[in-house]
């Protein structure tokens, strides 16, 4: 009977716990900084604006992927917006960059199937050398 009844507490404990960290994760997700450089990490996604043009910033994030060695490359850019999507280190990853204005490009990066938030922000910091090397 002990056995029963700690494995449902247990058991009730966990998926009370998950839901939780769900239901969080759905809301809000994460902001870290403050202004411009400021990132969002929502549904395994690190997005951030960068102050400079669309084509700087696709160019930027071209390089980026050069740069790893990203293979099985696939691009799509369009008048506002592009997507890129390759393989690095055996991870998909998927770059969206994003028109926002003249000097105001959205970028946003998934690596891997549900998301790891230190790859993406490597990524990021990559696209941020190549801008300021502009």
């Amino acid at each position: 009977m002990k056995n029963n009844c700690f494995g449902l507490i247990f058991s009730l404990l966990l998926s009370t716990s998950l839901i939780t960290g769900c239901a969080a994760l759905a809301v809000g997700g994460a902001a870290v900084g403050a202004g411009v450089g400021t990132y969002y990490y929502i549904s395994g996604e690190l997005k951030t604006d960068y102050p400079a043009s669309f084509e700087d910033v696709w160019t930027a994030c071209e390089k980026t992927v050069a740069d790893m060695r990203g293979t099985e490359v696939s691009r799509s850019k369009e008048i506002a917006r592009g997507k890129i999507t390759a393989l690095i280190n055996n991870e998909e990853v998927k770059i969206d960059v994003t028109y926002k204005s003249k000097d105001l490009t959205t970028v946003a990066i998934r690596v891997g199937l549900m998301g790891d938030k230190l790859a993406s922000q490597f990524l990021h910091d990559k696209i941020s050398e190549h801008l300021a090397n502009k």
